[in-house]
Parts: C-alpha cells; sequence; structure tokens
C-alpha cells in the first residue's frame, strides 16, 4: 500500500488517541483540532469543519474526520476537492471501544452510563465534585447564590438519569491519574466506577487507509453526509440530489 498524505480534522477530544496512532502509521499526516465547544452547538460544529474542509488545499489524499455523528453535527459536510472519511459511529466513543457492537452491548447493559476518556477530562469539565463546585460559583457570579443554587439542582436533576462513571482506557496519557479521577467523580455522585479496556483497532484502521465500508464512510468529492438513522449511522449522498448510496 503506498504512503498516504492524509489531513486530520477532528475535535480536540480525540488529539492524543489520533495523534499516538498517526504516529505508528506510514502514512504522512497534517493535523487541525476543533474546539471541544463546538458540540453544545450543531450548527457550529457543521459550519467549522466545513470551512476546516474548505480551506484544505487538494494535495492530500483524505481528509480524516475524527468525529461521529455527533448529534447531526457532521450531517452536511460536503467533499470539495478532496475525499472525506468518517467512522460510523454517534460519537467518539466507538472509536475508543473498537466498533459499534461493543459500544451497544455495553449501553444495552448499562444504559446510565457517562463516559471519561483523557480527551472528556482533559477538555470540558467532567460530573463531579470539580464540576460542581466551579460551575456554581460560575452562576453565583452571573445570577446571585440562590439563582445558582435552582441552576445547581436542575443540573444535578439531570446527572440523577447516569448511574456509572465509566473509563475508557488506552493506555495514553496519564492514565492512572484519569483512572482516579473519575473514581472520585464516581464516588462524590454516588455513581458505578467501570474501567473497560479500550480498543485501539478502529483507530489504527482509520489512520491507516484501506477504509472498508463496514466502518467507515467516504465520501467522494461532490457529495455530502447524511444520517441514515439506522445502524450504518451516515450515508454519502450527492450534494445536487435527493438520494444516495450506502
Amino acid at each position: 500500500m503506498k504512503t498516504l498524505n492524509l489531513k486530520i480534522i477532528s475535535c480536540n477530544v480525540m488529539w492524543r488517541e489520533l495523534c499516538h496512532y498517526a504516529s505508528l502509521s506510514a502514512n504522512k499526516f497534517e493535523f487541525r483540532f476543533m474546539p471541544y465547544g463546538l458540540h453544545g452547538d450543531p450548527n457550529q460544529l457543521r459550519a467549522e469543519v466545513q470551512k476546516a474542509v474548505d480551506e484544505t488545499p487538494a494535495t492530500f489524499d483524505a481528509i480524516l474526520l475524527g468525529y461521529g455523528l455527533c448529534s447531526k453535527g457532521v450531517e452536511g459536510i460536503t467533499a470539495r476537492k478532496t475525499r472525506l472519511v468518517i467512522t460510523r459511529g454517534h460519537d467518539c466513543i466507538t472509536c475508543f471501544l473498537g466498533s459499534r457492537a461493543r459500544y451497544k452491548a455495553y449501553f444495552d447493559a448499562h444504559p446510565g452510563t457517562y463516559w471519561y476518556t483523557p480527551g472528556w477530562i482533559e477538555n470540558h469539565l467532567a460530573p463531579g465534585k470539580e464540576r460542581y463546585e466551579t460551575t456554581f460559583e460560575e452562576y453565583k457570579a452571573k445570577f446571585g447564590e440562590d439563582n445558582a443554587q435552582y441552576l445547581m439542582e436542575m443540573e444535578q436533576d439531570w446527572f440523577n438519569k447516569y448511574s456509572t462513571a465509566a473509563y475508557i482506557d488506552l493506555a495514553i496519557g496519564d492514565a492512572e491519574a484519569h483512572k482516579a479521577y473519575t473514581r472520585q467523580c464516581a464516588e462524590w455522585l454516588g455513581w458505578r466506577y467501570d474501567e473497560i479496556a479500550g480498543d485501539p483497532s478502529l483507530l489504527r484502521r482509520f489512520v491507516a487507509g484501506g477504509w472498508d465500508a463496514e466502518d467507515f464512510l467516504v465520501v467522494e468529492p461532490g457529495h455530502q453526509i447524511e444520517a441514515t438513522n439506522d445502524d450504518h449511522i451516515v450515508r454519502s449522498v450527492a450534494k445536487e440530489l435527493t438520494y444516495g448510496v450506502r
């Protein structure tokens, strides 16, 4: 297989894992990591990632998108001069666990799971004591103590639908510190702590090339990403048409 020249445009949550496995590949890479906060607004995520795609020169063999469907934030993103490649998954957890099937099996067995990974811990305040105290002080400064207390009660009610803090271990970064942090969060919240061995096979294949249709979507120039609302997660459709081929 020839050496590929690849551009990775990814959420910053995945930077450690993508850089690590890219370093083990024979391919060449250029990276652009986008702020985690784009997840909060799918329309903004779509606009910012599309801009990054459009700014990428046609000298690359492919652009790898380090995202899942992400609340349909990638839907409508269009390949211009260069094909796009994205994993078939609702979010990045599929990449860390190695397959959609493994993600679904765990979710079915533990539906109230909140996931912890190095990127999630480093890029946002995960549920736990630190998040509660920091957020409360921010709300108090903006809205006063009574309103802050009310807002925190609303947030804690939202967290009540979760019962497990699950750390995915790919042995990347300061894994022991991240595990300890996740355990502390679980204890403070009254959740069960679980530790799951990550499976890097999907990430390795993502950066290696030769993307199979079962786990990856390749979007050729002039086509865009569309949600399928089934197990395929995403498909490619011609931008000027209303139908496409999986």
